[in-house]
């Protein structure tokens, strides 16, 4: 039964994986054809991004079956690290590509600038966010009840993608009401200052999912928040066995949490069958919540 809901889980995972793949490659063509026809320096941003996503989506799909693969005595982490470990790439190589594309921007613009027909790419981003809207609904439906880094990190993209088009697009189309007024000579540089703008606007959230892939390869503990919520719903279980509750160790790897949660008993002996009832009730509260876990009452001496 376990096998069956890991290749369910597996199967689903890879088609959101494949849908992000050849969504992001039909994106890349044609914001570099457009690039081209309309020298968009912006346009041509969006293309590389999407286009350097490629080869880590496609990596990923291959090596999907073993970030579902059981713990075992030779994995007892198995393999979630290692997905911790790609998210670690993408998150470097989405920061240099930022930062490469970032100098490339601004020497464009300190050398005079680059005039962009604002109409075209207005529309164009138009249609590009919209159709990111689309795809990332079907993504977003598709990964109910998943609990993978992967598809979080390619569903954060997706949403910077939404964000980034209807941007430029409500900035180019604003851009046209500059014509005729005193701020007219921003016009050659308004192509380089959004693209700009959009790559330092991403900065944060590939920054946010860096640290939180590097916080899970060393095993730091998760945020506070998410310990005083298991604490919440596991307290009220132990009190009903008369466990006192001491605390809790949560450690996460990749999309696996370990829970320990340590309690105390006023009486010299332990029942048994308590501790079995408290250990059940408390594995399929967390399981329903975190889907990917392993959990454990210790005993405090």
């Amino acid at each position: 039964m376990k096998k069956v809901k890991y290749m369910k889980s597996e199967a689903r995972e890879k088609k959101i994986l494949m849908i992000s793949l050849f969504s992001g490659l039909a994106f890349a063509m044609v914001e570099f054809i457009f690039s081209i026809y309309s020298h968009s320096q912006s346009a041509l941003t969006d293309a590389v991004y999407d286009a350097s996503e490629l080869v880590f989506i496609a990596l990923l799909i291959y090596l999907t079956p073993l970030f579902h693969k059981p713990i075992s005595e030779e994995h007892p982490y198995g393999y979630f690290q290692l997905e911790s470990i790609f998210v670690i790439i993408k998150g470097v190589m989405m920061l240099s590509v930022t930062f490469g594309i970032a100098a490339q921007v601004i020497g464009s613009a300190i050398s005079g600038g680059n005039p962009v027909n604002s109409l075209a790419v207005g529309f164009f981003q138009l249609v590009l966010g919209a159709g990111s809207v689309v795809i990332f609904m079907i993504m977003k439906r598709m990964n109910r009840n998943i609990c993978s880094p992967t598809v979080h990190a390619e569903l954060v993209g997706w949403k910077l993608d939404i964000g980034y088009s209807f941007g430029m697009a409500v900035a180019f189309f604003g851009s046209l009401f500059l014509e005729n007024t005193p701020f007219a000579f921003i016009a050659p540089y308004f192509d380089q200052i959004i693209a700009v703008l959009v790559m330092v606007g991403m900065l944060p959230e590939s920054i946010k999912i860096l640290w939180a892939a590097l916080k899970d390869i060393v095993l730091f503990a998760p945020d506070e928040a998410l310990v005083e919520e298991i604490k919440e719903f596991v307290s009220p279980i132990l009190a009903q066995y008369n466990f006192e509750p001491a605390y809790c160790d949560v450690t996460r790897t990749g999309r696996h949490l370990w829970i320990d949660v340590y309690f105390r008993i006023s009486g010299a002996d332990l029942p048994i069958q308590d501790y079995k009832d408290a250990l059940g009730s408390v594995k399929k509260l967390t399981k329903e919540k975190y889907q990917e876990c392993t959990c454990e009452l210790i005993l405090l001496p």
